[in-house]
């Protein structure tokens, strides 16, 4: 894989770790700024949001603009965001510095992909994908613990220096690894193909359903992750240290799951959903089963966070593939998929929280989920996971 993939993979940890840090800050941000846990608890849902929302309006408005000078702008914006969430004292700018830094985040990720498409060969975005996905669970390894010890330490705004201090090195790379133009754009940075034709994309049934599968498998995944830890203290009966345990296992095995999943999605995707999607379904099961029982939990943790990232990533690859007749916005298109979801899966995990499973509401939810992407996907196996050549050919 080319290193600018590489580079590019450190501005997506730096975001990553924003975007999850703040599960472990809520209390401190809440008692800092004199507002109550829950209030704070918007700043969540506003970034979230911001990233749905973002996706296709920063790649629209970064649409004639060259990729190296769109990357660099969003690292920049995204940074600045932090610097000033670090120094305010209103809880309304933090609010609002949380929106923008999720709109830069989600302009980056919608151009980072567009742009790994165009770096690798034409059957190669599976892997491209898993390397730019690999920020993201270093993130939930040692980004989103790290970030919540330093808080800890040093207090919450520490947390949001830190992030500022990783986009430096992130736009460094951007600037000596990223081409100044990538495909979709002739010499001159005009797109060779209209906005018109690249929204109609949407209107393609392939398209619509990866997308609609990749939202459901990453619904399920953020329904569970973000309710992990009173799974962990209460069902379990564990202590706060297991925890970060948990979260660690969890990055851990989604790592593993998006690096082995990068070698089959391109080639072999057929066999990551009809394998990888009954296994994530019995996990959830098994899950919501055991969680009681600590030895049980703690490897099903790391066993779902890979085969959710495993299956989940290969779905979002596909919306890549499908999306190849929108050179400048099929990134876009990506990272609405996994921000829909993201955004949805706790939304729907917190209402299941009030029923009578419990703690593991959630996790039902999850198996809820992937049930439902699994009833749609395998009878229409053949559609999802066509060649790479027969996709590209369509676009």
């Amino acid at each position: 894989m080319p290193l600018p993939l590489y580079l590019l993979a450190v501005a997506v940890f730096a975001m990553g770790t924003s975007e999850f840090m703040l599960a472990g800050l809520v209390p401190d941000i809440a008692a800092s700024l004199d507002v109550s846990v829950g209030a704070a608890g918007l700043l969540t849902s506003a970034f979230a949001v911001g990233m749905v929302v973002g996706a296709p309006l920063m790649a629209l408005l970064a649409r004639r603009w060259p990729a190296r000078a769109s990357l660099l702008t969003f690292v920049l914006v995204f940074a600045v965001a932090h610097v000033a969430g670090a120094l305010t004292t209103s809880f309304a700018v933090l609010l609002v510095s949380r929106v923008i830094a999720a709109l830069a985040n989600a302009g980056f990720l919608a151009v980072a992909l567009t742009t790994a498409a165009t770096l690798v060969a034409a059957d190669q975005k599976g892997r491209a994908l898993a390397v730019l996905l690999s920020g993201t669970t270093v993130a939930t390894i040692a980004g989103v613990p790290g970030g919540a010890l330093l808080g800890a330490m040093l207090g919450w705004r520490a947390t949001f220096w830190a992030i500022a201090l990783l986009c430096l090195p992130a736009a460094l790379g951007v600037v000596k690894g990223i081409p100044a133009r990538v495909g979709g754009t002739d010499l001159d940075g005009v797109p060779t193909s209209s906005l018109w034709e690249e929204v109609a994309q949407l209107t393609r049934p392939r398209l619509a359903l990866v997308m609609l599968l990749g939202a459901l498998v990453n619904a399920a995944t953020f329904a569970t992750f973000t309710f992990l830890a009173p799974i962990v203290t209460d069902t379990a009966g564990l202590g706060e240290l297991w925890v970060s345990v948990a979260l660690v296992l969890f990055g851990v095995g989604s790592f593993v799951g998006v690096t082995v999943a990068g070698r089959f999605s391109d080639r072999r995707p057929g066999i990551v959903i009809a394998v990888g999607g009954p296994a994530l379904l019995l996990g959830w099961v098994a899950m919501a089963s055991l969680a009681a029982r600590p030895m049980a939990l703690l490897p099903l943790v790391f066993v779902q966070g890979a085969l959710s990232f495993a299956l989940g990533s290969t779905l979002i690859a596909r919306v890549l593939y499908e999306a190849a007749g929108a050179p400048t916005m099929g990134g876009s298109y990506a990272t609405a998929a996994l921000n829909i979801g993201a955004a949805g899966g706790p939304v729907l995990a917190a209402a299941a929280l009030g029923a009578d499973s419990g703690d593991l509401g959630p996790v039902w939810v999850s198996s809820t989920l992937v049930a439902v992407a699994l009833l749609i996907a395998l009878p229409l196996l053949r559609l999802v996971a066509r060649s790479p050549e027969r996709a590209v050919l369509a676009g």
